[in-house]
C-alpha cells in the first residue's frame, strides 16, 4: 500500500521563524514513517521556498538553508498540479502531495494567507481555515468577536500607525480609560513577540512604537492579575478540550524567551484550580473555538483573576510544537502521545477535506 505523502512547511517570513524550525523538527520526528512519506519544504526569512531533502537535524539549527541539495520549490495553486513544483537544473518536476502540515507560526503562516493557497490548490491541510486563522491572528478582531458573543476579554484599545501624529492624545485617553499598568502587543504577532508592559505615559508611547516595528496595528490591554492558564482543543465536528494547564512565569510575564529559549517557567497539568473553575474554562475554550470557526487544533489562553473571573487572552491556531510547548504536553496528559497526536491531526485533515472538496 502506497504511503500518504505529507508536505511539512516550516520557517516563514515571520518574527517566529526560529520557533517554527524547532516545532517542525519535532513534528517531523513524530510522523509515523511506516504510514507517511514526508516532503520538507522550508521558507527562508526572505520568503524563498526550498525543497529540503537533507537530514532533519539541520532544520532546528537553521543549517538546512545551506544544504547543497536544496532546490527551489513552490506550492502550486493549480489543483491539476496537486502539490509541489520543484526546479532543478533548469527543469521542473511536480511532487504530488496528499496533505500539508503547515508548521508555520505567526504572520504568513498562521493568519490565513498560506491557508488560502491550500484552498485554491484543493490540498488537505492541518489546522484552521482562512477566516478563522485570520480572525484569531488579529488580536483586535478576536476581541471584537468574543466581546460581541459575551466571552470576557481584557478591556482593550487599539492604535493604528495612522494615529502617530496624535499619539500623545491617544495615550492620554487610553490611560484614563484603562489605567496603568498596561500590556502593549502587536495585533498580528504571537509567542509574545513585541509585547511590553507600560507603567506610565512615556513607557506606553515607547511600547507602542516597538509594537509598530512588528505590525501597523497595536493592541493595548488592561493588566490582569491572576493565574495564566491554557487549554488545548482538538477536533473538527466534535472538538474536545484538554485538562487546564497552568503557567507560573519565571519572568514578569510569560515572554518569548521563557516560552522557547529558557524554559524556566513552571508548568502544572492539571492547573492548581478548583474543578468548578476548570470546567468553566474548558467550556469557554470550546465555545470560543466553535465561535471563531476553528478546526483541527488550537490553544486557548486564559487568565483566572483573583475574583474568579475567566478572561480569555488569545487563541493560537498553530500552537508551538517544541519539546517544552504546552499544546503537546496538554494532549499527552490526555494520553495522546505526540506521535499519535500528529497522526490524528493529519488523518482528520484528510477526512475533513474529503467532505469539503
Amino acid at each position: 500500500m502506497a504511503k500518504i505523502r505529507v508536505a511539512v512547511l516550516f520557517g516563514g517570513v515571520s518574527s517566529e521563524h526560529d520557533v517554527s524550525l524547532i516545532s517542525a523538527e519535532n513534528v517531523i520526528r513524530s510522523i509515523p514513517k511506516e504510514k507517511y512519506e514526508v516532503l520538507c519544504i522550508g521558507i527562508t526569512k526572505k520568503g524563498r521556498w526550498l525543497y529540503f531533502p537533507g537530514d532533519i537535524s539541520e532544520i532546528s539549527t537553521g543549517a538546512w538553508e545551506q544544504n547543497p541539495d536544496c532546490t527551489a520549490a513552490i506550492l502550486s495553486p493549480d489543483p491539476l498540479h496537486g502539490g509541489i513544483v520543484t526546479m532543478e537544473n533548469g527543469e521542473t518536476f511536480i511532487k504530488k502531495v496528499d496533505v500539508v502540515f503547515p508548521v508555520l507560526h505567526g504572520r504568513n503562516g498562521e493568519d490565513g494567507r498560506i491557508q488560502g493557497i491550500f484552498e485554491m490548490a484543493r490540498i488537505p491541510y492541518v489546522g484552521c481555515g482562512v477566516l478563522s486563522s485570520a480572525v484569531c491572528m488579529d488580536k483586535g478582531m478576536t476581541h471584537t468577536v468574543l466581546d460581541y458573543n459575551g466571552i470576557q476579554t481584557a478591556k482593550w484599545a487599539c492604535v493604528h500607525q495612522r494615529d502617530l501624529n496624535k499619539l500623545d492624545e491617544k495615550c492620554i485617553a487610553i490611560a484614563e480609560t484603562l489605567g496603568f499598568p498596561l500590556f502593549v502587543k502587536p495585533a498580528n504577532a504571537g509567542s509574545s513577540v513585541g509585547v511590553n508592559k507600560a507603567t506610565d505615559l512615556d513607557s506606553l508611547k515607547d511600547a507602542i512604537q516597538i509594537g509598530f516595528t512588528h505590525d501597523e496595528k497595536v493592541i493595548i490591554e488592561e493588566f490582569i492579575e491572576g493565574r495564566e492558564l491554557e487549554v488545548a482543543v482538538f477536533g473538527y465536528d466534535a472538538p474536545f478540550a484538554s485538562y487546564v494547564g497552568e503557567i507560573e512565569p519565571a519572568a514578569e510575564f510569560y515572554d518569548y524567551d521563557d516560552k522557547y529559549v529558557n524554559g524556566t517557567s513552571k508548568l502544572y497539568i492539571p492547573a492548581r484550580i478548583s474543578e468548578q473553575d476548570s470546567d468553566r474554562i474548558r467550556e469557554t475554550a470550546l465555545r470560543a473555538y466553535t465561535l471563531l470557526g476553528c478546526k483541527g487544533l488550537s490553544r486557548v489562553d486564559f487568565f483566572l483573576s483573583k475574583n474568579s473571573s475567566i478572561i480569555l487572552n488569545e487563541v493560537n491556531t498553530l500552537p508551538g510544537f517544541t519539546s517544552i510547548s504546552m499544546y503537546p504536553k496538554l494532549m499527552e496528559h490526555l494520553g495522546m502521545k505526540q506521535e499519535y497526536l500528529v497522526d490524528k491531526l493529519i488523518e482528520q485533515a484528510m477526512d475533513n477535506a474529503a467532505r469539503t472538496y
